[in-house]
């Protein structure tokens, strides 16, 4: 018997080292090749992409489907008695109206605003030539009485000019047969784009029918291959991103649509040129969190200044009340507690994730850091539970160090007993697990 428990650890220990011996390779292999990974990577993103396009769809309309299905089941019930005939009239109906809610959005948009931006980006660039030479002129009446600025900007806009037309003749000119080559690279790239589009609507349809016994199956899977506890908390936090992206992606889209129409609403009311296509501007750009109105404002007030600079002053007013309106009253309003990040975070974690994916990572990296931020704080709570320390961070506020001896959290500071003794009144020493259990035991002693 010995022997054979002797040889089940060889069997064990010997499986533990190939497994690391194999994944040091791996991870080795994997170090040296970095640049094919990529290629891959990038290779299998492309592949997927209208996957990925139909899968964003479908989480975008999955609310709509499932009103739908649930109204569908309560209509039906007193006339089908077959749950399984209602479940596929509700989910017939559901893709129906999420597809035409969604062409309803896309050609109400597209025919409200494409017309509207085309006319306004001609007139922007038909007015171009004007605007630039009455803000010229503005700029030289304001330093008309400092000559020696006069010149100075004249000088730099003359130097301006001239490498303007050296790029032209050195660097323009020789590479434009790579221009061209680009241009068609890109109206290519459009194309596929609308295929990729067209490819995840039908990908939309059935992932907005299959999304339940998707969730099933992967439950399934789960459990299979995790023990229990570890398989409920799988689940627990997976229903924990959905609720953070669900709920702040759905409600910055809201939010981003009310601060565009207010804009709209706002610039008209002080006459402003370019409506429409600044309010689009802004709307667009408010999903981005903290950043967003500003990087929408910086386009938008330079196409103000070249009509009018004094407007221009006005605008940039107008975008900053904005912004403290829809950061300390709309957005807390739609958005609430979906993230549970403090103003730091949320700027770290656009800075982060926008300087790893672009403009994707900042509109998901405040849910995404939410999510890893739970993650790390169930993680250290864990532990500390694990070690018989208290969960709470006001616990250890000013804690100088843990006694090892009963893991009694200390509050002594440097100004000795007296010191100590002051503050350990002021502040109620937190006890741990053990201490308490011994606590309940002799009132329980004492009771008897």
């Amino acid at each position: 018997m010995d022997n054979e428990h002797k040889f089940k650890d060889y069997i064990y220990w010997g499986v533990t080292a190939f497994c690391v011996i194999a994944g040091s390779i791996a991870f080795g292999y994997f170090l040296l090749r970095i640049d094919q990974v990529k290629k891959f990577g990038l290779m299998l993103l492309t592949v997927l992409m209208p996957v990925i396009y139909g899968a964003v769809m479908a989480y975008l309309l999955a609310p709509v489907y499932n009103w739908c299905v649930r109204k569908a089941d309560k209509w039906l019930n007193p006339w089908v008695d077959r749950e399984e005939k209602r479940r596929s009239i509700g989910r017939f109906t559901g893709t129906v109206v999420s597809l035409v809610v969604l062409l309803l959005v896309v050609a109400g948009l597209s025919s409200m605003l494409i017309p509207q931006l085309v006319s306004s980006i001609q007139s922007v660039l038909d007015a171009l030539p004007e605007n630039v030479n009455n803000f010229i002129i503005w700029v030289q009446q304001v330093l008309d009485n400092n000559q020696d600025v006069v010149e100075w900007i004249v000088d730099y806009t003359d130097q301006a000019l001239e490498w303007g037309k050296s790029w032209g003749k050195n660097v323009l000119a020789p590479n434009l047969d790579k221009i061209i080559g680009s241009l068609s690279s890109g109206m290519f790239s459009v194309v596929i784009w609308l295929k990729n589009i067209l490819i995840g609507l039908i990908v939309m349809v059935y992932l907005l029918n299959m999304k339940d016994d998707l969730a099933t199956i992967a439950k399934k899977c789960v459990y299979a291959v995790l023990p229990v506890v570890w398989a409920n908390r799988v689940i627990d936090e997976t229903r924990f991103i959905h609720q953070v992206f669900g709920g702040f992606i759905i409600g910055k889209l809201v939010d981003s649509l009310i601060i565009g129409i207010i804009c709209f609403f706002c610039m008209s009311l002080m006459k402003m040129p370019y409506v429409l296509l600044i309010s689009v501007i802004i709307g667009i750009t408010n999903i981005i969190p903290f950043f967003g109105p500003f990087i929408g404002a910086v386009p938008s007030a330079v196409l103000v200044l070249l009509v009018n600079p004094l407007q221009c002053i006005y605008f940039l007013i107008f975008i900053l009340l904005l912004q403290q309106f829809d950061g300390n009253i709309l957005g807390p309003k739609i958005l609430g507690e979906s993230t549970g990040l403090s103003s730091f975070w949320v700027l770290f974690s656009i800075l982060l994730f926008g300087g790893v994916f672009g403009f994707v990572g900042m509109i998901i990296g405040v849910p995404a850091f939410a999510v890893i931020y739970r993650l790390l704080s169930d993680g250290v709570k864990a532990s500390l539970r694990k070690r018989r320390l208290p969960v709470e961070t006001s616990a250890y506020e000013g804690a100088n160090h843990v006694d090892e001896a009963n893991l009694e959290i200390r509050w002594e500071d440097a100004e000795g007993a007296k010191g100590a003794k002051d503050n350990k009144r002021r502040r109620p020493q937190v006890s741990s697990a053990k201490q308490r259990g011994k606590t309940d035991k002799d009132k329980q002693d004492k009771a008897e």
